[in-house]
């Protein structure tokens, strides 16, 4: 027992020492993918690392491991018994299959567990492929973003809002490079406030306050033009639409048809947000467009009702509201790569406003954060999913070779009366690619048991999806039979003089 023990914890051990080396190399990897709204990370994973209590921990584990599977085998072992041992086998004690039954049933727990992973994995792949063929409804490439905070009394008005926002405009439109700017207080993708609403003439259901809600973003004139949001009746805010001028607002496509089954939105007026007292002062709004859908919650969540309001239309209430929480976001379409007119579109914007602006980004990587993660996810499950396949081949692989090995003998008489060489191969497959089956029976059944705990993550595939529950079994005892193929055709090669001399 002592010295199974000691050769098992020095294998143990050492894979420790592997299993953290591999470790350290493969978070560095993983910190490489999008880590943006994964909390506690830092600046580009600064605060994730390797410390003592990961050391410790590991060190727990390898020496648990090795003692406890260096003693169970020992165990085992020790109370061999002697006379069955020998009936099964003349020459070796434990040499029939049946004697694996603890390794048969480890390999059949292997491909079970890796089975889960990987369906698990394939789902998450599923998902990002489905949210890269996303409909965004607008058009993120070469659009540059940034945020300005504003501060100072004059910022507490629409109006001086506005004057700095349409100077800032007019200012950027004048760049070279630059197709179109605008300003506004929410970035697709990027979250906003919501507000219920009112239509005009219109009976309230029973006990609600409104007809509905949806999301609320103050834009200034030009924002449908940086994004390429199509205007699929009526027009455009335009310099016309002024805090003196009558209100007016634009809405979706989901909202119009959600909200006006029958009718035409365009001959209704919106009270928006009269619940609040930021809104208490906020006259009707006439409906003057209705513009494409855009999956402003997310790139998994369907287009929600969205009404789009002038900035310099916002009360004054709600623009000391507005800008108290969150800073003005400036957008700008260009003809070039974002970056490349970054500088001048800030000094421009430092110009009209005297502040400064930060969390500069294209578009293109506004979309790519909202997906990471779900991607982050993704590559996590994928690298799980790829190691238990890798031990799952392993494990059968190890356990069938050490089969062949412990029945030379036996092999060696098979072959020595006559049995054809394919006949000592198909019988170690088939004995490998039973405890296969066996696992995948086990781990199918708990993938789909478990499925409904990533059903929060998917998008565009269902958590039971049959293409995956059918092709990953098959690709896992695809192989599963390359992992039993090899022991077995080095069994159907042994020389029967050679495997009867030895004993």
């Amino acid at each position: 027992m002592r010295q199974l023990l000691t050769e098992s914890v020095v294998l143990s051990l050492a894979g420790g020492v592997l299993g953290t080396m591999l470790g350290f190399i493969g978070i560095r990897a993983l910190l490489t993918v999008n880590t943006a709204g994964l909390p506690r990370i830092g600046q580009d994973g600064s605060l994730v690392s390797i410390d003592w209590r990961v050391l410790l921990f590991t060190l727990a584990v390898s020496l648990g491991t090795g003692i406890l599977f260096g003693l169970i085998p020992a165990i085992q072992g020790s109370r061999a018994d002697l006379s069955s041992t020998l009936k099964e086998s003349a020459g070796r004690s434990g040499t029939g299959f049946r004697q694996n039954k603890a390794r048969s049933l480890l390999v059949v727990i292997e491909v079970a567990l890796a089975l889960v992973l990987l369906i698990g994995s394939a789902l998450l792949i599923r998902t990002a492929v489905a949210l890269g063929r996303v409909d965004t409804g607008f058009d993120a490439r070469n659009v540059l973003t940034m945020r300005m905070s504003l501060t100072g009394p004059r910022f507490l008005k629409s109006e001086g809002v506005e004057q700095m926002v349409r100077d800032g405009v007019e200012r950027l439109r004048s760049l070279p490079g630059v197709v179109a700017a605008s300003a506004t207080c929410c970035v697709p993708l990027q979250g906003g406030y919501g507000l219920g609403f009112v239509v005009a003439g219109r009976p309230l259901p029973p006990e609600s306050p409104s007809h509905g809600g949806g999301a609320w973003v103050t834009i200034s004139p030009g924002y449908f033009d940086v994004f390429k949001i199509p205007i699929k009746r009526g027009r455009d805010f335009n310099e016309r639409d002024t805090q003196q001028s009558p209100g007016v607002v634009i809405i979706n496509e989901t909202m119009a048809r959600r909200f006006w089954e029958k009718g035409d939105p365009l001959n209704d007026r919106l009270a928006i947000g009269r619940a609040m007292r930021e809104f208490a002062t906020d006259p009707d709004r006439q409906i003057i467009g209705i513009v494409g859908d855009i999956r402003n919650g997310g790139l998994n969540n369907d287009p929600g009702p969205m009404m789009y309001i002038p900035q310099a239309q916002v009360p004054d209430a709600a623009n000391a509201l507005n800008v108290g929480l969150t800073p003005i976001a400036w957008v700008v379409r260009t003809q070039v790569e974002p970056h490349s007119v970054s500088d001048a579109v800030q000094e421009q914007l430092r110009k009209a406003s005297g502040l400064p602006v930060s969390n500069v980004r294209t578009m293109s990587d506004v979309v790519s954060t909202s997906t990471s993660q779900q991607k982050f996810n993704m590559w996590l499950m994928t690298v799980f999913g790829g190691s238990a396949l890798l031990l799952a081949a392993i494990g059968i692989y190890g356990l069938m070779a050490y089969s062949v090995e412990q029945r030379t003998q036996e092999i060696g008489i098979r072959l020595a009366l006559g049995a054809p060489a394919t006949s000592v191969k198909n019988m170690i497959v088939r004995q490998g690619m039973t405890l296969t089956l066996v696992g995948v029976v086990v781990g199918v059944g708990s993938a789909y048991l478990l499925s409904r705990f990533v059903s929060s993550f998917l998008f565009g595939v269902t958590a039971t999806d049959p293409l995956i529950f059918v092709a990953v079994p098959l690709v896992l005892s695809a192989v599963a039979l390359l992992a039993v193929w090899l022991p077995a055709r080095r069994a159907s090669r042994i020389d029967p003089i050679i495997a009867l001399r030895a004993e």
